[in-house]
């Protein structure tokens, strides 16, 4: 192992946890908000600077953009299980070459996916219901923010593998400055240039390539085992394939996850221009709150896959208590404070009193019981971290997917207020906790007992 690798590399295998853990864990959550403030900014300054109907336009695309990007996230964790593995298991010969297939798999899939995109969009936001009157602005957003797509997932790949070996901080900073960016740029486009949804796309845009950018950019200096070089992209066959017996699990779960949210989507589209944007300006404070338990989650796959790599199944166990103590506290704390003051904070995206009703209804019955998201997050990140990635993916999508569209056709039909549509998703995150908390145990009991 080169020395600058062992310098730069937090030490997973032998120590304290709980320090650790937070250290890993909370610039990740930082990141993850910064990362969500790209969408934030843009419904903030569209809300403010373009009118409803230019917001219900970029609301009405948060359902479709959820898919691409779940999607991106899951998948990461691929690369992200894999070279921790790799570094448990002490294989160091392996991760450079795996670092390569990671990386040019990436960019391929990013440009796959952005095709994938610009066709299927119009085809999702009628389905979803979108009201003729934003349509077309819906589609211009979509259409350019798109654009954005292989960067993305540039990014979230080069930053699962500095996160594998324990770099959590690196890419807070590259989303800090990338964040700070985005919001100039949407204050400009749309304010002097008067762009509307077209300028806060090509915020967006911008905003994605530069993060893309300094990450590639840090892996180019490196001189250890997470050095790339351009000269040396290539996919391998079998490094593929132990990245995507991982990821696509967990990528499909994120997609899929976020096709239930397109059809209750319609559901909100139900009730009219000021739901649709009550509801995607209150879904910003969801994501806020939800990237903390997101964060332990991914604490959790790490340092799990670390360990596992070493054999110690006992330090498992005690990354997994942790994490799930830490992601529920920590969301339910920032869930407290978008509470205590919900009129301030929905006041920053909108001055509207009949979309604020729709927003302060979201909040209290979604985004302050955001910490259950935690328990079905750490338990399929615990699960990943051992290997095992479909059964978390089959439970989670039963609970958050199917039980979802049961909720819809029975319960909602029956008492069909924007209330009880709300009332679904801390009842399924109640469902898919669970149900993987019973997986987990039988899992962790059948490892326990072949080693």
């Amino acid at each position: 192992m080169a020395k600058t690798a062992k310098h730069r590399e937090m030490d997973m295998l032998h120590g304290g946890l709980a320090g650790r853990l937070i250290l890993f864990a909370l610039p990740l959550a930082f990141s993850s908000i910064l990362q969500q403030l790209f969408n934030s900014a843009d419904v903030a300054v569209v809300g403010r600077f373009a009118g409803d109907a230019a917001l219900a336009a970029v609301g009405s695309c948060v359902a479709l953009v959820g898919i691409f990007v779940n999607l991106i996230v899951g998948l990461s964790v691929g690369p992200n299980a894999v070279l921790a593995l790799l570094i448990g298991q002490n294989s160091r010969d392996e991760i450079n070459r795996t670092l390569h297939t990671v990386l040019t798999f990436g960019a391929a899939l990013g440009a796959g996916l952005m095709l994938v995109g610009w066709l299927s969009a119009r085809p999702i936001l009628v389905l979803s219901g979108t009201p003729e009157s934003v349509l077309n602005e819906a589609l211009l957003y979509i259409f350019i923010y798109f654009l954005s797509i292989p960067f993305m997932v540039v990014y979230n790949f080069g930053a699962a593998v500095l996160r594998s070996y324990g770099d959590s901080r690196r890419p807070m900073y590259y989303l800090l400055l990338s964040g700070t960016v985005n919001v100039v740029l949407n204050l400009f486009l749309v304010i002097v240039m008067q762009l509307g949804v077209a300028g806060v796309a090509i915020a967006t845009v911008i905003s994605n390539v530069l993060s893309a950018v300094m990450v590639i950019t840090h892996l180019i200096r490196r001189d250890d085992d997470f050095a790339f070089r351009f000269r040396r992209m290539r996919i391998e066959k079998e490094p593929l394939l132990r990245i995507l017996q991982i990821g696509i699990p967990a990528g499909i779960q994120g997609a899929i996850f976020s096709v239930s949210n397109v059809f209750i989507q319609s559901g909100i589209n139900s009730f009219g221009e000021n739901a649709i944007a009550g509801s995607s300006l209150a879904l910003n404070f969801e994501y806020f709150t939800y990237d903390i338990a997101n964060a332990f989650a991914q604490a959790a796959v790490t340092f799990t896959s670390q360990n596992f790599g070493a054999g110690d199944i006992r330090r498992c166990k005690r990354i997994f208590r942790l994490c799930l103590l830490f992601g529920i506290v920590f969301t339910e704390i920032l869930s407290a404070v978008f509470m205590a003051w919900d009129d301030f904070f929905v006041s920053i995206y909108t001055s509207s009193s009949a979309v604020a009703v729709f927003a302060v209804s979201r909040m209290r019955h979604v985004c302050s019981l955001e910490g259950l998201t935690a328990t079905y997050e750490v338990e399929s990140a615990s699960l990943r971290g051992m290997g095992r990635s479909l059964e978390p993916a089959v439970f989670t999508i039963l609970g958050t997917v199917v039980f979802r569209l049961i909720w819809m056709a029975t319960v909602f039909r029956l008492f069909p207020t924007y209330e009880m549509l709300m009332n679904v998703y801390p009842a399924s995150w109640i469902f898919t906790g669970a149900a993987l908390l019973i997986v987990y145990v039988r899992q962790m009991r059948r490892t326990a007992r072949s080693m």
